[in-house]
């Protein structure tokens, strides 16, 4: 004798509350996204270049000398966070800037540093 398993909408408190709620989920692909971007918040040394940036552009030898680190680890750090759109650059003779991306990046930190207060 098998068992068979019921669905959601047999076993919620609320079936039309769960229906509604499962049409308005973001597609697999886009949760999928969506975590990895909060991935690369999950690292100590990002979070420190993104607040060192929410301060000012700054050049590689500039957040090295804020932070305490290599250039090497800096280069490393803002490659990850360009890839994720968080970061932008411009270039200035030979010199290349850094800055967060746009005021999404900005607010999100700014966000995250107000729940952590409260």
């Amino acid at each position: 004798m098998s068992q068979s398993n019921p669905t959601a909408s047999e076993t919620a408190f609320h079936p039309d509350v769960v229906e509604h709620v499962r049409a308005d989920l973001p597609s697999d692909e886009f949760l999928y996204d969506l975590a990895e971007l909060f991935k690369v918040f999950g690292d100590s040394t990002r979070i420190k270049v993104l607040f060192a940036l929410f301060e000012s552009e700054l050049c590689v030898g500039d957040i090295a000398q804020v932070l305490n680190l290599s250039q090497s680890a800096v280069s490393h750090q803002l490659r990850i966070l360009k890839q994720c759109k968080l970061v932008k650059f411009r270039r200035e003779g030979k010199t290349v800037y850094y800055s967060l991306d746009d005021d999404h990046v900005r607010s999100i930190i700014a966000m995250g540093a107000e729940h952590i207060e409260d």
